[in-house]
């Protein structure tokens, strides 16, 4: 189980520091929301207030210390919260965005990490 909560967890961290380097150094293109939809109109904010760009570092940060095997439960608990955003973007305001493969892996090794680490966030709680 170790192993595959290392693999796991290298995996999702490599997600988020590509996908939020991205975001600074375009080297891969960024698909667009349909002009006039919610989910442009959402983007557009985040970019116009400079939200993106912190949300983006953020992703670059918790992807870093996901990767760290000591600080692998900080890093989940940057991502918990973009995660679910990004769950709920592509849910709610992109109509079967959800069955994009990289928001299926997202979901899924992050869902994966907190269930591996459940006893060590269930001490957070008490």
């Amino acid at each position: 189980m170790k192993k595959l909560t290392l693999i796991a967890s290298i995996l999702l961290g490599l997600l988020f520091i590509v996908f939020g380097s991205n975001f600074f150094f375009k080297f891969m293109p960024t698909p667009k929301a349909e002009p006039g939809s919610l989910a442009a109109q959402y983007m557009q904010a985040m970019f116009k207030s400079e939200l993106l760009t912190i949300v983006k570092s953020l992703q670059i940060i918790g992807g870093v210390l996901l990767v760290i095997p000591k600080t692998r439960n900080f890093g989940l608990l940057v991502l918990g919260p973009i995660v679910i955003n990004i769950a709920l973007y592509n849910i709610l305001l992109k109509p079967g965005g959800i069955t994009a493969p990289p928001v299926l892996a997202i979901i899924g090794l992050a869902a994966f990490l907190l269930f591996a680490e459940r006893k060590k966030f269930a001490q957070l709680l008490h």
